[in-house]
């Protein structure tokens, strides 16, 4: 079983892979966004250009079909963010994982990772360095939690006294259920997006095990790891932008 490099400052768990992966998956959308603006043009544009030029339309859609376009253009930033960060960070544990074994104590930045503190003479510890963040729940639940409060707080500043009442709609005796209602949603989006993206990985590491036979079935879910990866960051997506358009647009507006 493999351990994660997980240390402790002030009482606090770190995961050292999930910082690592956040820091690859940040550098990595923001090089492809920088070099899809690099050279801009109109009556030549490059490959790169195009896709994210199709990217940006694709998410215009995905917006759209929640809200007035009009409405929802200032979430385009936003949209275009969470699906390339997303679907990058569902596909870097596709290609290979980074194992590291430890027969002794392991001190990073002065702290010891919890998994080698107590290994004995002859004992080892494999420490996973390389995965999926998205495959972490922390991680998804930190994303679900910006959701969460981003929906709220426009909720609020958007849409005023109708956010409010729409807790006791269309009975002052919903107020409980749509209390659930509204915290069940960033715990559905953390858990939608992470148990697919770990499945897909434990999978992979079943397949692994059964060594040269295990190429083409590796071939085939990794092929079906990418649709599914692409698949998810589009719900997280779109979940996102319909969460945004049922606190922000009241019944008026939406007629």
């Amino acid at each position: 079983m493999h351990e994660m490099p997980l240390i402790y400052v002030g009482g606090i768990p770190i995961d050292l892979s999930a910082v690592l992966m956040l820091v690859v998956s940040c550098v990595i959308v923001f090089v492809l966004a920088m070099l899809a603006v690099r050279n801009l043009s109109v009556e030549n544009p490059s490959k790169l250009q195009n896709f994210m030029e199709w990217v940006v339309e694709f998410v215009q859609g995905v917006i759209s079909s929640a809200m007035d376009l009009k409405k929802g253009r200032p979430y385009i930033s936003l949209g275009l963010t969470l699906i390339l960060f997303i679907f990058v960070s569902n596909l870097l544990g596709l290609p290979f994982s980074f194992i590291t074994e430890a027969h002794e104590p392991v001190t990073i930045f002065g702290h010891v990772i919890e998994a080698t503190k107590h290994l004995a003479h002859g004992d080892h510890a494999e420490i996973l360095w390389w995965k999926s963040p998205t495959a972490d729940i922390n991680i998804t639940a930190g994303l679900a939690l910006i959701v969460f409060i981003l929906m709220n707080f426009l909720g609020i500043k958007n849409n005023g006294k109708h956010y409010f009442k729409h807790f006791i709609e269309p009975f002052p005796i919903f107020l409980p259920l749509n209390i659930i209602e509204n915290l069940a949603k960033p715990v559905a989006l953390a858990i939608r997006l992470f148990a697919n993206i770990f499945a897909g990985e434990v999978l992979i590491t079943v397949i692994l095990k059964l060594s040269v036979v295990s190429i083409p079935f590796l071939a085939i879910w990794q092929g079906f790891s990418i649709f599914v990866g692409a698949l998810q960051a589009y719900i997280f997506t779109i979940l996102t932008m319909v969460y945004i358009a049922q606190y922000t647009i009241h019944e008026e507006e939406a007629h």
